[in-house]
This record gives structure tokens, sequence and C-alpha cells, in this order.
């Protein structure tokens, strides 16, 4: 075999793909998918309708909204995937072609919202952690003390409420003892995320004006 026939380009294959098979299902919700993310409402209701006059269920396409609501708008807009699991469920109450309608919806306020992958990158960096460090325990000032025996180890001493404190906000370390401090979630300035880095802000500025006591 020469070397020319192992590195056939993606445009090569495709000519040689029945029309069929370049129809593929997860050919078009990758479509959908990139056009959401992108920001382009239009080319995302554009496949959204491929995919359903060729004869998608529209139940598939509502649970991939629901996750892409998720991994890819999470906190800069909380209601995205609200509407998303509206629109499942109108579709699942009403069926087609009534209940398409409210899919269509969902695709357009998706493509619309502002993107955040911060709590994505997050919650993968909190995994890494965890396998490297699973067998530390919690700080004693947050277990809770139902026997006199773990009053006497120390568990739930000197545990602050922080609602009742004067900021709402105790400023106590709940990680591990033998754990550093990390920062996995960071916010972005887009959509709702925005107050969320102020907040946090704030709340490491009172964080280290009570560890300097």
């Amino acid at each position: 075999m020469n070397g020319s026939a192992l590195h056939k380009t993606a445009a090569d294959c495709a000519e040689e793909l029945p029309g069929a098979q370049l129809e593929h299902p997860y050919n078009l919700i990758s479509a959908l998918h990139k056009s959401m993310r992108g920001s382009d409402p239009d080319a995302a209701l554009y496949w959204l309708t491929r995919m359903l006059d060729g004869g998608e269920d529209p139940l598939f396409v509502a649970r991939r909204l629901v996750r892409f609501a998720n991994e890819d708008i999470g906190m800069a807009d909380p209601h995205a995937v609200q509407q998303a699991l509206a629109a499942w469920e109108v579709y699942e109450r009403l069926g087609s072609p009534e209940g398409e309608l409210a899919i269509a919806q969902a695709v357009v306020y998706l493509a619309t919202a502002p993107k955040s992958i911060a709590v994505y990158r997050g919650f993968n960096a909190a995994h890494r952690s965890a396998r490297h460090t699973g067998s530390l325990m919690p700080p004693a000032h947050i277990l809770n003390a139902p026997t006199p025996l773990m009053k006497d180890l120390g568990y739930g001493k000197d545990y602050q409420y922080d609602p009742d404190t004067a900021d709402s906000f105790s400023g106590d370390d709940y990680f591990p003892d033998d754990m550093d401090r990390e920062t996995y979630y960071q916010p972005t300035r887009n959509g709702y995320e925005a107050q969320i880095t102020e907040r946090l802000r704030h709340w490491a500025a009172l964080r280290a004006r009570r560890q300097r006591g």
C-alpha cells in the first residue's frame, strides 16, 4: 500500500460515503451544538430542522440541549438549564408537531445566552484533586458530633454558622487540614458570572482579613 492511500483527507472520505451516512445524526447534532456554542441562532435552527425533518427523535435533541446548557453556558445564565428542561417537558406533553416549537425556542435561548465553561473546568479540576487526596478527612470543626466521644475528639468545635455571622460569611477553611486551599471555579465576566466574580472577590478579601486576625 502506498503512502498516499494512508493520508486521505476528510473531504476525500466524505465523497466515498453514501448520502445516508453523511446525514448521520451525530454529525447533525454536532453541527447544532457548535452553532449554539458559536451564538448563531439561525444556523442552530437550520440544523435543528434538518434533524427533525430527517426523522430524529425530538427527545434525543432535548436531552442534548440540557447537556449543552450545563456544559457550555453554566453559571453565565443559570436559567438556561431550566429553559432546556422546560422544552423537554413541553414536548413530552404535546408531542409532534406542536411540542417541537418548544425545542426550537430552547435552541434560540441557548444560542443567544452568554457562554461559560468555568463550572465544567472547575468540576474537572476538583476531580483531579480528589483522586490525589481522596483519603483526607474533612476538618474537625465541620464534622457533626452526635456522641460525647466525637465531642471529645473536637468534632464541631468552633464551627461558625455563616448566616448568623456579621457578614453572613465566617471565612472558615473547609478543605482538609493537610491540603492547601485550591481554586477550582474561576468564573468569567460573562452574564451572571460577572456578579459571582465580584461576590467571590468580596469573600476572598474578608477571608484574608480574618486570617490576619
